[in-house]
């Protein structure tokens, strides 16, 4: 739940090995499930998907 004046909350799940798509091969991988809920009358989904393309990276520059 997002409550004023807060516009958005990041949720994030467990770290786990996971077989991905790697460069076109198949590689187990450490996966952290992340989602973000925002309020679209304050945050529009453009601004949203920045944040978390943001934070993506951010994150995979420490692993």
């Amino acid at each position: 739940v997002v409550v004023p004046p807060q516009v958005a909350i990041v949720g994030a799940g467990r770290i786990s090995e996971m077989v991905v798509a790697h460069k076109g091969q198949p590689s187990v991988r450490r996966v952290l499930p992340l989602s973000l809920t925002f309020d679209h009358r304050v945050v529009t989904g453009g601004e949203a998907a920045r944040f978390m393309v943001a934070l993506k990276s951010d994150l995979e520059l420490t692993s």
